[in-house]
């Protein structure tokens, strides 16, 4: 099962003014408010690997970015899109490889797939299938607005899971050795989204929860 979902039309969103005038005027129920658009990026390409075939590689070539509150979405100039629900973004960084600068996403593909994992694992280690999701902007100076709005949303959508083993020791002291580290490309800026990673940037940046 694919982490993201395909589709021909923007889902419903409000900007930050709308937000504040919504807000401002008490609705009868906040729940009922749209979510927020946090960025809009034009000129962007997208590479996916494995390349999907629901969203070929001639959608992916230009298209424009929303980082909503509820949602991760390219709309390709092709009229389709994918969009991507930020539970399903278990990691995104900055990237300034010499390939290109990029936001590079690793999303779960764990759902309904059970019987790929591989017959010689061991019954304890937990198999993760991942697809690899890049953002190439044309303008480089907005990978960090872009950054910043997706470490935001991803903070609105917290982990259930890790939400549950928080509150099992809630009494418990934490042990820093537990904590899973990413050994990942020296130019990458990690976020920390749904769990703890070491910061090896340059910079030394994190993203908020």
């Amino acid at each position: 099962m694919a982490p993201f979902t395909v589709i021909t039309a923007l889902p419903t969103h409000i900007s930050p003014e709308q937000h504040k005038e919504l807000v401002a005027s008490t609705p009868a129920s906040f729940s009922d408010i749209p979510p927020v658009l946090r960025h809009t990026e034009h000129n962007v390409s997208i590479s996916l690997s494995p390349p999907s075939e629901e969203f070929p590689e001639a959608d992916c070539a230009n298209g424009t970015l929303y980082v909503i509150e509820s949602a991760l979405v390219f709309m390709s100039a092709s009229g389709r899109g994918i969009q991507v629900e930020y539970p399903h973004i278990t990691l995104h960084a900055v990237s300034r490889s010499e390939s290109g600068p990029s936001i590079y996403c690793q999303l779960d593909e764990s759902a309904g797939v059970e019987s790929e994992i591989p017959q010689d694992a061991e019954e304890e280690e937990e198999y993760t299938p991942l697809r690899e999701l890049s953002l190439v902007p044309q303008d480089a100076a907005s990978l960090d607005p872009i950054f910043e709005a997706l470490s935001y949303c991803a903070s609105l959508h917290p982990d259930p899971a890790a939400e549950d083993d928080m509150d099992d020791d809630d009494d418990a002291f934490i042990d820093s050795s537990a904590f899973e580290t990413f050994n990942g490309d020296e130019d990458q800026e990690l976020s920390e989204v749904g769990r703890v990673r070491s910061n090896f940037t340059n910079d030394n940046r994190y993203a908020p929860y």
